[in-house]
């Protein structure tokens, strides 16, 4: 199967990787992705390595080869040693208020026939009540866990 993503590094990205590579006082993890990369190199001066040797010589597997391929092609290969920033934890459904809301909810009496309050009846009520647009009951009981 051929390659979707080939990797040709310029003299001076080849020369930057090799630089990192011998300076030693770099975390493991960017020496192992420099080493990968230049062995992936597929330019007139790469070594042009099968990924299975490259996972056998460094130690990761193939899948991870291509991820990194990819992701040096789309966007440099130097894109590949820097950590990808952390997304934004999502806003919690609910949180604060809308919390109360729900304790103050289950504590209350259950629906008429109901011996008591089942999980997904108070995500159902939070719904109905329009505290929240859409919650799961797995929520509901996270939070009521956290709120004893």
């Amino acid at each position: 199967m051929a390659k979707k993503y080939v990797l040709k590094l310029t003299a001076e990205e080849r020369a930057e990787l090799a630089r990192l590579v011998r300076k030693g006082n770099i975390a493991g993890w960017k020496v192992q992705r420099a080493q990968a990369l230049l062995k992936c190199d597929q330019g007139p001066d790469g070594p042009a390595w099968p990924d299975a040797k490259i996972a056998e010589a460094f130690g990761v597997t193939t899948r991870s080869l291509e991820s990194w391929r990819k992701r040096a092609v789309e966007h440099g290969p130097m894109a590949l040693l820097q950590r990808r920033p952390r997304t934004p934890s999502a806003v919690p459904k609910l949180g604060g208020e809308n919390e109360a809301r729900l304790t103050a909810l289950a504590c209350s009496q259950p629906l008429r026939g109901l011996a008591r309050w089942s999980l997904r009846l108070l995500a159902e009520r939070l719904v109905e009540l329009e505290v929240v647009a859409a919650v799961s009951h797995e929520t509901v009981r996270r939070s009521l866990k956290k709120a004893r």
